[in-house]
Parts: structure tokens; sequence; C-alpha cells
């Protein structure tokens, strides 16, 4: 009796292990997938801030994700609630919505908007991601609103003409920009320039960081075989003095002047929406159509519309793309009215089958 008994317990304690490791087994292969990120974010404008991660050659593109986000979470002062992140390289561009979104929910921390770009290259070699953030501040940092100003173009049809004549051209118009919003050079928050070429960068460089040095610069190559040389500068501002109304667009005299976008958006409302990109899966004016009715139920959503935008950012992959971009979008802005806007061909988007994706920021109503 009592051997059989000893025996049973012998058994058992010998099976034991086995057990523990086939549990533990189980749990290793049941894999836990990224949580969906948000079409669209409420957010204070009055409180926002907007930063630009440091690039690094350090790994693949995966580390150098990682390493941006953890840059960014830690300076930003406040809660992430936009990235837009522009990769060079030929990594997986998908891969950067899932570790934003295993990042954040690990740090159980509100999942932001996200725009994912592929650029034609970065100013380091070996970098394959910037990220660009906007952050909500603890404080107010924009009393009385902010001014979000179109790309300033300066392009020439050789695109193997050098960049820095053409990027003293868009500097000089994003400085009249600048003035018709009533800010000033210390207003700028952040500057991104989207150019043909690096060469020559570090001359480009000097003349943003010496007029705008408080601000945070961007610098993107847009495509690696592109058809014109160009240089596009977009810019945000705090305002010295609120708009008389919750969206203000202006076109200062001295910039062009164009019925499809404005040049400048004075934005008082107290809130706005920022949206991450929706993308058209095709290349038919349909297929167009159908991505900005995503991107305006987005909207809707969070209480704004297309009809509400003070800046949209167009991401096309031709020039022909573009054209269709033009067309389509002006059913759904307010006629007379179009919204700053900044639109470049680039070189990809996650999907193969997109010919183009958007993004905006429009005032919550």
């Amino acid at each position: 009796m009592y051997g059989l008994l000893a025996l049973a317990l012998i058994l058992a304690l010998a099976a034991e292990p086995f057990a523990k490791k086939k549990k533990k087994e189980e749990e290793t292969q049941t894999l836990q997938l990224p949580k969906e990120l948000p079409n669209a974010v409420v957010a204070d404008t009055r409180r926002l801030v907007f930063q630009v991660s440091p690039l690094s050659n350090k790994g693949l593109l995966s580390q150098q994700v990682r390493d941006a986000l953890r840059t960014l979470q830690h300076t930003a002062g406040g809660t992430v609630v936009k990235l837009r992140a522009f990769v060079a390289g030929r990594g997986d561009l998908r891969r950067v919505r899932d570790l934003v979104s295993e990042t954040f929910t690990d740090r159980h921390q509100p999942l932001p908007v996200l725009a994912v770009v592929q650029a034609g290259g970065l100013p380091l070699e070996g970098a394959q991601v910037v990220l660009e953030s906007v952050a909500v501040s603890r404080k107010d940092v924009n009393p009385e609103g902010l001014a979000f100003i179109a790309g300033q173009a300066a392009s020439s049809a050789n695109p193997l003409d050098p960049v820095p004549p053409l990027a003293r051209q868009s500097l000089e118009n994003l400085r009249k920009a600048v003035r018709a919003a009533g800010a000033a050079p210390p207003d700028v928050r952040r500057v991104t320039c989207f150019l043909s070429s690096l060469d020559h960068l570090d001359q480009v460089r000097a003349l943003f960081d010496q007029e705008y040095p408080t601000a945070a610069r961007n610098y993107v190559q847009t495509q690696r075989a592109p058809a014109r040389a160009i240089v596009e500068c977009e810019a945000v501002a705090r305002l010295a003095a609120a708009p008389a109304a919750g969206l203000e667009l202006r076109n200062p005299e001295g910039l062009e002047q164009s019925p499809n976008y404005s040049q400048v958006a004075l934005v008082g409302a107290p809130q706005v929406v920022l949206s991450g990109t929706q993308a058209a899966f095709g290349f038919q004016d349909a297929d167009a159509r159908l991505a900005l009715e995503r991107l305006d139920k987005a909207l809707e959503s969070a209480g704004s519309s297309l009809k509400q935008t003070a800046f949209a950012s167009f991401y096309p992959l031709s020039a022909s793309i573009a054209l269709q971009v033009r067309k389509v979008r002006a059913e759904f802005f307010t006629p007379g009215r179009p919204p700053a806007v900044t639109m470049l061909p680039f070189e990809g988007l996650p999907s193969m089958d997109a010919g183009f994706a958007a993004d905006v920021i429009a005032v919550k109503q």
C-alpha cells in the first residue's frame, strides 16, 4: 500500500516540470496583435509642442524607431498625440505602425495618430527614420494660437541643379509668410524642408539655423531620383496675437496666389483635430474620393470635417497623381477658402497599392 502511494507521488512530482514547461510553451506561443492606432485625435491648440527626433545610424529600422520614440517621449514634456515618420532605405514601413502601437501600449499611454512616408534619403548615412512629433504640454505654450504655413517651394527643371540657391528662395518666402502671420523668427516652433538632394546640405542648414535657431528643424530628401530640383519648406509658429476667428486663412502679398491652397492658416480655436494618414488604394478619381471621404469621416467622429481643415499634407507618388489630387480635393474643402497645403511626390507608402496618402490638422467645431 505504502509502496503504491510512494510510486504515485514520485510519478506526480516527475510529471510536474513537464506540465509547467508545456503550459509555459503554450503561453509564449500566444502573440498579442498590436492595437489599432486612432484615425483622429483632439488636442488643445494652446498646449501643442513640436519636436523632431535626432538621427541615428545604430541598428536597423526597428531599433532606430524604438530609440527615436524613447527620445521623443522623454523630452516631450507631455502626451504625444501625433507622429510623422519619414523612412529611408529598404525597411518595412508597416513595421513603424506596429512599433508605435507596442511602445505606447507597453507604457500605458494613449495611442497617437500616425503618418508614415518613404523618403528618398535622410541627412545621415545609415539613418533609416526620422520622427516628427506633436505633443500636448502640461501648460499653455501658444496662448494666442498657432500659424501653419504651407510649403514654400523653389524649383528648377534640371534635377541636378544645386539646392542652396533654391533654399535661399524658399527661406525668403517663408520669411514673408511668418511676418504675414504676425509672428517673428523666435516664434517658429518647427521647420521641415523637403529637398530633391542632400548635397551641400550644410549650406542649407546654416541658413535655417541662423534664421530659426529655436525651432525644431528637419531635412528630408523626397525621392532618390526626382524629376525636378526643389526645396520646399513648411513651418509652424506660435502667434503673438489671437486671430479674429477660430480659423483665418491668408495669402500674403509677394507670395503665389492660388485658388487651390492658402499660404497661411491662423488657428485661434481652442481645440484642433489631428488625423493620421488615409491612403488612396488605386489610381482613379473614384479611389481618391474614397480616401478623402474616409478622412472626412475620421474628422467628423472627432467633431470636425475637411471643410474646417487648417493644414493638409499630401504625399503622392508621382506628378500625375498630384494633378489628380488637386482636382479631387477641391470637392472637399470650403470653396474659396482652401487650407494651407504642402504636396510633393515621395518615394513610397506603406501599401504597395497606394497612389497617395493625406493627413490634416482641422479646427474642432
